[in-house]
């Protein structure tokens, strides 16, 4: 056999190159994964990343917004850093410092109930019913709390006044974060909500049958069940399958 060609050994040496190239960034690449979902708005899109549980990421504007960032989810000192963080409510799954020191800034925007700030120093506020412009977006609070899942001591997982839900009005769409809570009238009450998060896991928040007749009520166009853990969120979507104005999107949110 007579000796390899010089462009023989020029394509042999770029294949090794490109191998090790590519070798170089899988070991390089996050060791999360996380679904992402891209909704057109009338003022850019607006980027949805499911990172689990109560934590989701949005990008709108060339701004990260953080919502209850849980650090047994994800290594957040990989993720995005936060113009903004919305805190629903203080328990730990939901405000959990260790994760907040990795994504905020000395300029983020931090956006919590008065439980968390006992917590966390240096947040704003915001009590139900209230209504903010944080850079080009609307925040507006909710109330989010149990009704009927309570304790053996018989009060609520989650009372009225201490939680909060999150309406973000991106351009014209309407995003609403309902946090832990139940199928409460203000939720059913609410109106032209485009994309709704509503969780539903027990005993904490609501059963699928919660869920359908909250989402029956103020119908929003886009529907993620989310904070789900072990309930089948396909359950959710046979309950709602003749409600043809929602569309029910699964994501990995347990």
């Amino acid at each position: 056999m007579g000796q390899p060609r010089p462009g023989m050994i020029m394509i042999a040496n770029l294949r090794r190159i490109v191998m090790s190239m590519i070798v170089a960034g899988l070991a390089a690449a996050p060791v999360f994964a996380f679904d992402q979902d891209t909704i057109s708005t009338t003022h850019g899109d607006l980027i949805l990343t499911f990172i689990g549980h109560g934590s989701l990421m949005m990008r709108y504007g060339g701004r990260t917004i953080h919502i209850d960032p849980w650090s047994r989810l994800a290594d957040y000192a990989t993720l995005p850093k936060a113009d903004c963080i919305l805190l629903t409510h203080e328990h730990g799954d939901h405000c959990d410092l260790q994760a907040l020191e990795k994504i905020r800034t000395d300029s983020t925007v931090l956006i919590l109930t008065k439980a968390c700030a006992g917590k966390v120093k240096g947040g704003t506020v915001m009590n139900n019913g209230e209504r903010r412009e944080v850079f080009d977006f609307i925040v507006e609070t909710v109330p989010a709390y149990n009704i009927v899942h309570l304790r053996e001591d018989g009060t609520p997982f989650h009372t009225k006044g201490s939680g909060n839900g999150y309406v973000l009005t991106f351009g014209r769409t309407r995003v609403y974060v309902a946090g832990d809570t139940e199928n409460i009238p203000e939720m059913k009450a609410l109106a032209d909500i485009a994309i709704a998060f509503l969780p539903m896991n027990l005993p904490y928040t609501m059963i699928p049958e919660m869920v359908a007749d909250a989402a029956r009520a103020f119908k929003p166009k886009i529907l993620y069940p989310y904070h789900y853990g072990s309930t089948d969120p396909q359950k959710l979507v046979g309950l709602l399958k003749d409600v043809k104005e929602i569309e029910v999107r699964v994501r990995k949110m347990e």
